[in-house]
This record gives structure tokens, sequence and C-alpha cells, in this order.
């Protein structure tokens, strides 16, 4: 029949019509111009591409053609002026999709109905830390006992787990950490509202501790109420004058020397009573971006500052830490209240909402409660610790679908928050040893392949690494860093000799 070669031929036509944009998109991504479409589409193109779409059959068209990466491709035609962006980015396409900024919402009401303590709190933080979560007071008694007063901010007077902000809570579940920049649970107002900040009368959720002069907890106590936070004591200036040397040979002059000296000999006798098995010594490090200095690989100077853990002032907070969730962990379970509790056996660790032990930790449950301005476990741990003081029913009632679902919800975001800041930490690495002109490097061998840096906490894998026995040191060579890829190319120079005992090494093997 005539008409079935013209039919075929005009489907023929509206083939080719239809392959010419995909084709002039392609022309222009190969010649290294990117398309005037593209720059809308680029998240989606980048990190979730609709194979449906002409912009993403033109970008794999020209991928093949060029055998580049579509990344390397789109870098290569101006889309990706900045490696941070791209990485970053990538997360908030999937976690932030809305955007970080938060919706409208009501703001917090402030409960000024609560009693006045009569102790003047401080807290102790990096300098860097702004939502305060934690505060502490001593008050001498004449005998030598102590009343140690350790105190939480309160967000949960100031909303409920249905207001608007605290569904804005449920839905971030946690502050989000990256070096040089993050990304909050609740707006600032809030925070700023609720941070125990120096100066400020503000709401908190006290547990007071009577302690006999021989540091033994004799009772506790919990109460809602106001307290004056006389100051907040910084790391970088408390640790020069507050350390094992100066505790060994008398400590110097400054403030809240001698409330600090007592916590901390509580906090020995608290860590040995425990008998906790996550006692380690392992480097720490902060990692600070000046976002005001360009370099090479993009606007931020990155300084990765070396911290040893498990220094006095490290001691002192965290021991403080696991006594008030214990202690709370302990109150709920007993009023049969349910609660989210963290629980290791087995060495495993998980959330449950039901009491068990924490064997890392020595202790019989442990309800984090300590962080509720940047964990949502701990804001609804408090909602919960809230309601019973106030003899209240609790917002999440026993066999709650919603307790439930938050665990549920927590335990998977909170793990993809940190497994992308592993991510930027050692994006921020790599961008170190670019920004420093690092040619050779020192590292000691953690097994196989695999060795650690020296300088900054990067694990990585060097195939031309001979077979030498864990923990030797050696020289590296960097042959080339791919800040796109987050990936960097070493090869082994020479064996330096051992000079790292293997307990040095315990757990270093993460951030591969």
């Amino acid at each position: 029949r005539p008409e079935l070669p013209q039919a075929a031929l005009a489907a023929q036509e509206r083939k080719r019509r239809a392959a010419e944009p995909v084709d002039r998109r392609r022309a222009e991504l190969v010649a290294g111009a990117l398309p005037a479409e593209f720059p809308a589409a680029l998240p989606a193109l980048l990190y979730k591409p609709d194979r449906g779409k002409m912009e993403t059959k033109a970008l794999e068209a020209a991928c093949a053609e060029t055998g580049l990466s579509a990344p390397r491709l789109l870098q290569q035609c101006g889309a990706l002026a900045d490696t941070h962006h791209y990485h970053l980015g990538r997360f908030l396409f999937e976690f932030f999709p809305k955007g970080t900024d938060f919706p409208p919402h009501a703001p917090a009401t402030s409960p000024d109905d609560l009693p006045l303590a009569s102790i003047q709190a401080f807290s102790i933080d990096d300098a860097h830390t702004t939502e305060i979560d934690d505060a502490f007071s001593v008050v001498f008694q004449p005998d030598g006992a102590l009343r140690v007063g350790i105190h939480i901010a309160a967000p949960a007077l100031g909303m409920t787990p249905e207001s608007e902000l605290g569904r804005i809570a449920r839905e971030r579940l946690s502050t989000v950490y990256m070096p040089g920049r993050k990304i909050t649970m609740l707006p600032e107002a809030v925070v700023e509202g609720f941070t125990l900040a120096e100066g400020r009368t503000v709401p908190a959720l006290s547990l007071y501790l009577d302690v006999a002069a021989d540091l033994r907890i004799l009772s506790h106590e919990t109460r809602i109420e106001r307290v004056a936070i006389a100051a907040n004591l910084r790391h970088h200036d408390i640790e020069p004058v507050f350390n094992d040397e100066t505790l060994a040979a008398g400590l110097p002059d400054f403030p809240f020397r001698d409330e600090l000296k007592r916590l901390w000999e509580l906090a020995t006798v608290l860590e040995a009573g425990r008998g906790a098995t996550n006692q380690t010594n392992r480097k720490d490090y902060n990692y600070e971006v000046d976002w005001t200095r360009p370099t090479a690989s993009g606007v931020g100077h990155i300084r990765i500052v070396e911290r040893q853990r498990g220094s006095p002032l490290d001691t002192l907070v965290a021991e403080l830490m696991i006594v008030a969730n214990a202690t709370w962990g302990a109150l709920l379970r007993d009023a049969g209240i349910p609660a989210l509790y963290r629980v290791q056996t087995a060495g495993k660790t998980r959330m449950s909402t039901v009491a068990a032990p924490h064997e890392g930790l020595g202790v019989d449950c442990y309800a984090w409660s300590s962080s509720p301005l940047r964990r949502y476990t701990d804001l609804l741990n408090q909602w919960q610790l809230v309601a019973h003081l106030r003899g209240e029913a609790p917002p999440f009632p026993p066999k709650s679908a919603d307790l439930l679902a938050a665990l549920r919800d927590f335990e998977l975001t909170y793990a993809a928050y940190a497994e992308f800041q592993r991510g930027m930490e050692r994006y921020w690495c790599l961008r170190w040893l670019v920004q420093e002109g690092i040619a050779e490097t020192i590292a000691h061998v953690l097994r196989e392949e695999l060795v650690r840096l020296d300088d900054i906490p990067l694990v990585v894998k060097i195939h031309s690494l001979p077979v030498t026995e864990r923990g030797a040191r050696v020289k590296l060579a960097v042959d080339d860093i791919d800040l796109l890829e987050a990936e960097i190319r070493a090869r082994y120079v020479e064996l330096l000799g051992k000079d790292s005992p293997d307990e040095a090494l315990e757990g270093e093997e993460g951030g591969e």
C-alpha cells in the first residue's frame, strides 16, 4: 500500500526531530559548553538522573563520546565551580530537597513560672559550640561533701511533639555536622532561647547529686527550674591550665578551678566504678574552615588541629553526662514510662524502647537525654521526663507507634548524617593535602594495604605497600588527589621503622 512508506518516512522524520535537541546538547557538552537548559536540571542530573529526559540522554551520549564521568564532564563545562558544593549538594539533594531553611512556625513558648536555682552554673565546650546543652554547678558543704548540679537545656518546655517546632525536630532528627558548617535541628531563634549561654538565666532540667566527702553518691534529685549561667568555659582556654601535668604539679589560679578539680576527682571515681571497657586516649581532630580565604581548590582555607582525647576535662564532662543519662533512664524505666535507650550487648550498639544494659559504658540503662537541642532522641526523652516530674501523662504512652517510628527513623537518619560527616572530613583532609602542597608524607600501617597518615586523620589504601607489620612507619609519595571523586593515589617509598604501639591504632580503620 502506497501510504505505508509515507507513514514510515513521517515516523523517521519525527524521530530525527526528537533527536535534534538531544544531539545539539550533546555536541555542546563535547565542545566544553554548558547547554542553556542544564543549570536548572543540574542537581537531578548529578544525583538522580531521569533517563527519559533530553538532558540525561545528551549527557550520557556526551560521556560515552568523551570517556568522562558525568560530574567530570560537567565540571569541564563550568557547571561545577566548586567540588565542595558538589559533595554537599548530593547530601542536600537527598535529605533536604526543600532546602535547609525552616518552614514557618510559631515561636517556642517560654515558661516564666519556674523557680530560680540558688547556684551559679558553668559549661565546658569547644570554641565553636553554640548549641550549649549542658552545664554544671558545685556547692561545697562544710564537712567536705558536695552538691553537684548537672543542668541540661530544656527546649521540651517550649514546644510539644505535635507543635510546628516539634514536627520540625521530628523531621530533622539531629543537627548535621561537617567541617566549616552545620545544619541545626532547631531554628536559630529557638536554640538562642534555650542554649545555656553565659550571663543568662535559662530554663533547665537539673539533676542534683548529693556526694559524700569520700565521693560516694548518696542520693539524687531532679528539678525543673531556671538556672543562672555564670560562664561558658572553652576547651582552648581551660586545657592549658587544667590537664594531667597541672593537676599533678598543683593547679594555678583560674575561674572555677576548685569546682573543676573536685568534679574531676568525682569523675575518676565514677569511671573506675563503671569498669568501663571503652577507655581510649585516641587523637581527636577539629576542622576549622576560614570561608573568607580563597584557595586553588575553591573558597575555604582548612586547618586541621589535633586534640588528645581522654583529657581531664573530657573525662569530667563524659562521666557527668553518663550519670545523667543513666539516672534519668532508670527513673523513666522504674516509672514504667517508655523512652529511647542506647543499648549495647555483645559489642553491638542499638536503640531500644526497652531499658537494657550498655555494656561498653558499664551501666544498667542509658537514655540519651543530655543533648536536647541537637538530637531528637534526647528531646523526646525530655518530654517524657518532664511529664513524669509534673505527674502528667507522657506524650508517648506505652506501645506508642509514634515512639517506635521515631526510633527507626532516628537510627537510619543519624547513621546517614554520621556517614556524610565522615565523607566531608575525608574530603577536607584531601583539600588540606592539596592546600599545603604535600608531596611526601609519613603514615602508620593499619593492616595489609591500609595506612593512616600521621598529620591528619586520613586512611589510605596503598597498593604498592610491601608486606609490613602493623604499626610500622612508612614514607609515602602523593601522586594524585581527585577532589571530585574524593580519592587519593599514593605509593610506598620506604620503611622508617616501628614506633607506634598497637593500642594507639585501635579503632583507626574507619574512614577508608
